[in-house]
């Protein structure tokens, strides 16, 4: 069974349907794309998928061992999130908070894995550092470290890239193609088609043109092909 199926799903706000008849399913070792035009509903979905959101039709199911507190969440920063006034070992800590139950502290272990995944990142130089005090790309790795305490199965992430210059941008898509070699899934939401057929292995498209199957399959679609522009060898160009 797969990690997440959405059966027939309704997603909206206010009692107001702005996408419906979603079907799609998400399985281990996947890389998902989330991409289409602004206000399709991509960040309503994602809402839906960490179940802050109710569904206004339809059932979200999780299945192959996933239980509903093990998806990793790398939020689209706010100004308000970017000027966090905690050091970075306390952010990437934090992300310990569903396996603790009822502890009002974190145990040994959580220490350990909150340590672990700072060296994963890269930041481990920077734990006493102020997290508002750093780069958009040291942010991002902080929140990303965060998000692996949480789980090591499944990341959600929205807009990851946002605001980030090219090289940095390059630098962490590189780090997340990296935790999927891992074995982590990803779900990401994306407004860059480009990086999108670049990087994943299935592409979910929502908006007035719904499709969802495997990047091969989006490129040769009809909304693939207009949303990607035209194809040279295989390969999609913009243009």
């Amino acid at each position: 069974m797969a990690y997440i199926t959405a059966k027939d799903l309704a997603l909206g706000y206010d009692g107001q349907v702005i996408i419906k008849d979603l079907n799609f399913s998400v399985c281990k070792g996947d890389y998902l794309c989330i991409v289409g035009e602004n206000g399709s509903g991509k960040s309503t979905l994602m809402k839906t998928l960490l179940r802050l959101k109710e569904p206004l039709g339809g059932q979200i199911l999780t299945g192959d061992g996933l239980k509903k507190n093990e998806i990793g969440y790398l939020p689209q920063q706010t100004v308000i999130q970017k000027d966090f006034p905690a050091s970075v070992k306390e952010i990437v800590l934090s992300g310990c908070q569903g396996r603790c139950g009822l502890r009002p502290f974190y145990n040994k272990e959580e220490k350990e894995l909150a340590k672990k995944n700072m060296e994963r990142m890269g930041i481990t130089h920077l734990a006493d550092r102020c997290y508002r005090e750093l780069s958009g790309g040291q942010q991002q790795r902080v929140l990303l470290a965060r998000a692996l305490c949480a789980t090591g199965k499944v990341l959600l992430l929205d807009e990851p890239v946002a605001g980030l210059d090219p090289v940095v941008t390059e630098k962490m898509y590189d780090l997340i193609a990296s935790l999927h070699r891992e074995g982590i899934t990803i779900i990401m939401i994306s407004h860059d088609i480009t990086a999108a057929v670049r990087f994943a292995s299935h592409i979910l498209h929502i908006g007035d043109r719904i499709f969802f199957g495997t990047k091969e399959a989006y490129l040769k679609s009809e909304t693939g092909r207009f949303f990607t522009g035209r194809l040279k060898g295989g390969v999609a160009v913009n243009g």
